[in-house]
Order: structure tokens, then sequence, then C-alpha cells
């Protein structure tokens, strides 16, 4: 499956963003998606994901209650609404599918990457 993500850009914190990551070749049901962030001198660490049926989510503390990871079968795309933006949020974020199975917050356990979209927060 090739991914390809969109949807960054510059904002001012409290602000919003939504990021766009649209699947094609395999069928998109077939896999869980995640998204990962990852900035200059930092490991990359997981964001947020979604099963393969849409009907599990999972979501890294520091975004809690801010993000919000949804999918649309229809369109084959997963989506990551941020709210509230803060300046720590700045980073690169990548798009990742996964075999169907537990999800999981492990990047080596996703085989197919997105490019990346920058996010970058201001205060």
């Amino acid at each position: 499956v090739q991914l390809q993500a969109s949807g960054g850009g510059l904002v001012q914190a409290g602000g919003s963003l939504r990021l766009s990551c649209a699947a094609s070749g395999r069928t998109f049901s077939n896999y869980n998606m995640g998204w990962f962030r990852q900035s200059p001198g930092k490991e990359r660490e997981f964001v947020a994901g979604i099963s393969w049926s849409g009907g599990l989510t999972d979501y890294a503390d520091s975004v809690k209650g801010r993000f919000t990871i949804s999918r649309d079968f229809s369109k084959n795309t997963v989506f990551l609404q941020m709210n509230t933006l803060k300046p720590e949020d700045t980073a690169t974020y990548y798009c990742a599918a996964d075999r169907p199975g537990p999800l999981t917050q492990i990047p080596w356990r996703y085989d197919h990457w997105g490019q990346g979209t920058l996010v970058t927060v201001s205060s």
C-alpha cells in the first residue's frame, strides 16, 4: 500500500490542523493505521492509531483529549484532527500502515510509511 500524507503547515499555539493520509494500492481496510511524529534529534514517536475496522483507537498520553484519529473507507483515507496545538507538537508527522492484529505503538511493526508532512506550532 502507498501512503500520501498532507495537511501540515504553520499554526499558532491553540490552533487546529487536520492531517490526511491517502492510501492506494492494496485493500485499505486490511491495515491498522497509525500516525507518528519526529522532531530533529529525537526518535520517532507514536501519536495515534486506529484498527483496520475503525473500531479501536489508541493515543499517546501527550495528545489524548486534543487529537482524534479517524478513517474514511470510501475515500481510503485516515485523518488526524489536531486541536489545541502546542509548540511541543512541532514535528514531521508520518502515517503508517500495519497488518491486522493488535494495535501497536511500535514503529518497526508498521510495514508501510508515507513521506511525512511538517507541522509547526508557533508560540
